[in-house]
């Protein structure tokens, strides 16, 4: 088993990165917060998740072991897949899916592609008590008390919706704005959501 890959970034794209690792390079799918954390470096070091199927052996990077964790734990609920779990991470960054998840927010996870509301809710049944309990759970702590206005950002991610961007991207650049100025009224984070999407 692979536990984790460190060497040259030979090739970064949003959903994969090419590790080269003594010559051999290690092609592993990532989710754009692993991208995020790796874009622009020179090397790096991705905790990878190794999924063999008899028509593949595929990799999944990342660039903490907290959002490994909760990869694995993704897949671990009947009906997602690698690529699945892939784009709940790539639209929620590990902190912000745990919060959803204690909070049992199905609303805000059926937003990501591919998820429907059963779908959403059957991920928040199977994994709520398992993220109380692991070692997940740390990474919700310390951000509960700066949630973000709940009204402002669903205003917030509607607007920019209407205006043709993506719901997960929206919904993430808000969510960071938010980070930065709980207070911020919708009109400015709508202004300066437009300026980072």
């Amino acid at each position: 088993m692979i536990e984790y890959i460190r060497g040259e970034i030979a090739e970064l794209t949003p959903a994969m990165a090419v590790i080269d690792c003594n010559g051999v390079g290690y092609a592993a799918n990532i989710s754009l917060n692993t991208y995020s954390a790796i874009q622009g470096k020179k090397s790096c070091k991705l905790y990878i998740c190794e999924a063999i199927r008899e028509d593949a052996y595929t990799l999944f990077g990342f660039a903490d072991r907290q959002e490994r964790e909760l990869f694995l734990l993704l897949i671990s609920v009947s009906g997602i897949g690698g690529n699945t779990a892939r784009m709940i991470l790539s639209a929620l960054s590990p902190t912000e899916l745990v919060n959803v998840i204690g909070n049992e927010n199905a609303n805000l996870l059926k937003t990501v592609k591919g998820i429907g509301l059963k779908t959403a809710q059957r991920i928040i049944v199977d994994l709520k008590d398992k993220i109380r309990t692991g070692a997940v759970a740390a990474a919700g702590t310390g951000t509960t008390g700066t949630a973000p206005n709940a009204e402002v950002m669903d205003e917030a991610v509607a607007a920019l919706t209407m205006l043709g961007f993506q719901q997960g991207a929206s919904q993430k650049v808000v969510m960071g704005i938010l980070k930065e100025d709980p207070s911020a009224p919708v009109e400015q984070v709508i202004k300066l959501a437009l300026k980072r999407l």
